[in-house]
């Protein structure tokens, strides 16, 4: 069984056939220092696409030209333009669920027209997505009011997974432009099924101005549905019976979201072709709208669409997704890196780690090929990070001077967040010695010369030098935005969307299913029911007799 379109790919056949390992060899015997002395690097490893605030800097990646050729020949025998044709046309290419992938249809226009078995979508896309930003609207104005006749004050957001990860990203990213098309409304989000998150989130609201957002495409998702009946009864002891008209529901379920007395005028929809790590760019973005507007949410739509365009159009030379792709699988498959850590020098992105994380991995952290069969090659790395500086005082000692090289994306604007440019200078030339260090690092020889111009002896130098050296060649991606806004956001969420299409294309993979944590959702039913005791394990059974003896 494969996609339709697309056929499975032998990813070590064809990095063979390309002799893509043997330009590894030979770059891993070149240090990154050598490659920053090559004639026209910069021209070559510096994207601008046109249109987008943004400039990315691969220059400090251990790749040549020579490398990128393998690549691309990689890329090419995979048919990567035409598994993108395949996508945007809507064909099934999440075979194992028997769907099409077409998120970014959702932060389309009318004139795109994407296509699901003839019908074209937009037209629902559109008056879905006019009816929750009409309902955003309505609720920032106070035109939708609460029971009493106020303005709602508080939104609590309840999903976990997709509907919680990409909202409260964007939400917490849009901080700093917050409130640019009127007054908001403080949104929090709750997500954890253990009670201290609902319990903290709710602390000091009011159930007579918090209006609840409860997110599941199904309505069944366990942890969710758990927090919102929990939420209900919240609301119910504040509000009594018409506790429904504080709550509104993200979901296909209509007649699932009636049960917790949600109007279906406020249950907004979307399809099975829409996955759950890539959906905030329809209703499950709701709250984005309730915090930040729907003006702020329609730029973000923009700013991914124009990504989405330059995905489509431009060459192999110029396509960011395609380079960031092909070199996360360079330095995974061919430089044996397992890690790649992001570093957001903008506190507001301070959760696009995690988003990442969940949006990768999930996806491509994959063991099986799309021919069923196990694959003989790495997938996906470990996704981790923090926003800088607070990185640098906390593990940037390992990626200096650790044993093992983890590759790292730096993200960082031109523009202040607030209106400190001292401040913010100071970040970015934290975020741009860093990369430097990474790349450069710093010899013996210069330490010892260092030491002895400040007038250390020959002794001192001996004993400490060696503890002040940095190996360099550590390689870095400078993410380079203009300004942190709602487009420049949307634009880099797709680029890393199309990433990671193009990254499953190449590994044989199917990356919009995850099956992998379906297994620990059954057992913990059971476990829930009182059920499957044969099937424990001794420890488990040991762990079990010790909780429920503490009841």
């Amino acid at each position: 069984m494969h996609e339709s379109g697309l056929s499975p790919f032998d990813f070590a056949e064809a990095a063979e056939r390309h002799s893509v390992q043997s330009h590894a060899d030979r770059l891993k015997a070149k240090s990154l220092k050598l490659l920053q002395d090559e004639g026209g690097r910069l021209n070559r490893w510096v994207l601008k696409p046109e249109g987008l605030p943004w400039r990315f800097d691969f220059t400090k990646q251990c790749i040549d030209d020579g490398a990128w050729s393998a690549l691309k020949g990689l890329a090419e025998d995979a048919e990567w333009r035409r598994a993108i044709a395949c996508q945007f046309r809507g064909e099934a290419i999440n075979s194992t669920e028997g769907r099409a992938v077409l998120h970014m249809a959702l932060r389309g226009k009318s004139e795109d027209g994407f296509q699901l078995d003839g019908h074209d979508v937009m037209p629902e896309v559109l008056e879905t997505r006019d009816a929750f930003l009409s309902f955003a609207d309505d609720v920032r104005s106070g035109a939708y009011a609460t029971l009493a006749g106020g303005r709602f004050s508080h939104v609590v957001n309840i999903g976990i997974g997709g509907s919680d990860l990409g909202p409260v990203m964007v939400h917490e990213a849009l901080s700093a432009t917050r409130l640019e098309d009127g007054e908001g409304t403080d949104v929090r989000f709750v997500s954890n099924v253990d009670p201290s998150h609902l319990d903290m989130v709710i602390a000091d609201l009011n159930p007579a101005s918090t209006l609840l957002v409860v997110v599941s495409k199904t309505f069944t998702t366990q942890e969710t549905m758990a927090n919102a009946q929990r939420a209900l009864a919240w609301l119910k002891r504040g509000l009594g019976d018409r506790a429904g008209h504080h709550i509104a529901a993200v979901t296909s379920n209509v007649e699932g979201a009636a049960e917790l007395g949600v109007d279906s005028g406020r249950v907004f929809g979307f399809g099975n072709w829409v996955g759950g790590r890539f959906s905030l760019w329809g209703p499950v973005g709701l709250s984005i709208a309730l915090g930040s507007g729907s003006r702020a949410f329609l730029d973000l739509l923009e700013g991914a669409r124009s990504m989405d365009l330059h995905f489509k159009s431009a060459d192999a030379e110029t396509n960011v997704p395609l380079h960031l792709a092909l070199i996360e699988i360079w330095n995974v498959n061919f430089m044996g890196q397992n890690s790649r850590v992001v570093l957001p020098y903008a506190q507001p992105l301070h959760r696009l780690p995690a988003y990442l994380q969940q949006a990768e991995m999930e996806s491509n952290g994959k063991a099986v090929g799309r021919d069923g069969l196990p694959l003989r090659w790495a997938t996906h790395p470990v996704v981790w990070g923090e926003p800088g500086t607070n990185g640098q005082h906390a593990f940037h000692q390992l990626l200096h001077q650790g044993t093992q090289s983890h590759p790292v994306d730096f993200i960082a604007f031109k523009e202040p967040m607030g209106g400190d440019r001292a401040m913010h200078d100071l970040l970015l030339n934290n975020a741009i010695a860093q990369a430097e260090a990474f790349c450069m690092g710093r010899s013996l020889e210069e330490v010892r010369s260092e030491m002895e111009g400040n007038g250390r002896t020959k002794p001192e130098v001996d004993a400490v030098a060696p503890h002040r050296c940095f190996s360099g060649n550590r390689p870095s991606t400078f993410m380079l935005g203009e300004s942190l806004d709602a487009f420049s956001l949307g634009a880099l969420i797709a680029a890393h969307e199309h990433k990671i299409f193009l990254e499953g294309l190449f590994w044989n993979v199917y990356s919009f299913d995850q099956w992998g944590v379906e297994l620990g959702k059954v057992l913990a039913k059971q476990l829930d029911q009182g059920g499957g005791e044969m099937y424990w394990t001794p420890g488990t059974k040991a762990l079990r007799e010790a909780i429920q003896t503490a009841h």
